[in-house]
């Protein structure tokens, strides 16, 4: 009877293999139908601003949704080679680059104390950070700008970097506090008996174990601060400190009269953005569905 019962766990077990090799079936020919509508509706805009550069202004007004006839690529050298884009693009990276760092650094460092110290208030600090996503920079811009001009940060970049640290984290703490919690404590009970102190643990243990989730929300707080309008339009008024969004803005009014122009800056200024995303869209897949394994 043993016997038996083995071959036929056997076989179960050798079915269920070849059921997993097997090729997923194809869904409803409709569902496909559905899918690619939203695909479509999403990237026009995209492609048309991007085709819309290569034309004329007569192009466009003649025939708003026609191609480029001929091709015209001086409207895009304008823009690379005048001196907006680029000034306002190093104050994006600026920005962004010293949002991330700050973001990933303080985030790590609560989320660690969070997710392995037991102290009296944990769940309180825990539930505190998880109510900043209840409260948008939008809710608080007013009062937010009358602390950075008593702060005399207006028009720099540190006026816009400590805000999008301070707003980031709520998300950054809700991430990786999961991913902390997950490192089993038979790992550090295994570093502190070979004489590893809390802080050697967390710089030579935490953080590879926690990379999935520190590289996640790096890319979210760099994305979240390259696209960033409305804090750097109460806080920047000087156009040497324009990011990239307020650069969209003022170029629109400054060559209002040159559609063309125009959407190749605007095309120019929202490449970064995606390419970034499609290039790290798996890390961030990866980083909020993850789990540190022991």
């Amino acid at each position: 009877m043993s016997a038996l019962t083995a071959t036929s766990g056997f076989s179960a077990a050798r079915q269920r293999r070849r059921r997993a090799k097997e090729p997923l079936p194809w869904g409803h020919p409709f569902v496909y139908f559905i899918a690619l509508v939203v695909i479509a509706l999403m990237l026009a805009p995209v492609l048309y601003i991007i085709i819309g550069g290569f034309r004329s202004n007569s192009q466009i007004t003649v025939d708003p949704a026609g191609w480029p006839d001929p091709w015209n690529v001086q409207n895009y050298l304008a823009v690379l080679t005048g001196p907006q884009f680029w000034q306002q693009v190093l104050n994006s990276v600026i920005a962004a680059t010293g949002t991330t760092a700050g973001v990933v650094a303080l985030g790590l460092m609560a989320s660690y104390v969070i997710a392995r110290y037991t102290f009296r208030g944990r769940g309180a600090l825990y539930a505190l950070f998880a109510a900043g996503l209840m409260f948008p920079i939008t809710v608080a811009i007013t009062p937010l700008y009358i602390v950075i001009r008593d702060l005399g940060l207006m028009n720099s970049l540190a006026g816009i970097i400590l805000p999008q640290i301070a707003f980031a984290l709520p998300t950054t703490i809700i991430i990786l506090v999961p991913f902390l919690r997950a490192i089993p404590d038979e790992i550090q009970e295994a570093a502190f008996i070979d004489g590893c102190s809390r802080l050697g643990f967390f710089w030579r243990m935490v953080l590879p174990l926690s990379g999935p989730g520190v590289i996640t929300v790096g890319i979210l707080a760099f994305i979240g601060s390259w696209n960033s309008y409305l804090l750097p339009l109460f806080i920047l008024n000087n156009e040497a400190t324009f990011t990239l969004p307020l650069g969209v803005q003022a170029f629109s009014s400054q060559y209002s009269v040159d559609t063309a122009k125009v959407l190749a800056f605007t095309s120019l200024s929202m490449l970064p953005a995606l390419v970034f995303f499609s290039l790290f869209e798996r890390r961030i897949v990866g980083g909020l569905t993850g789990a540190v394994k022991g």
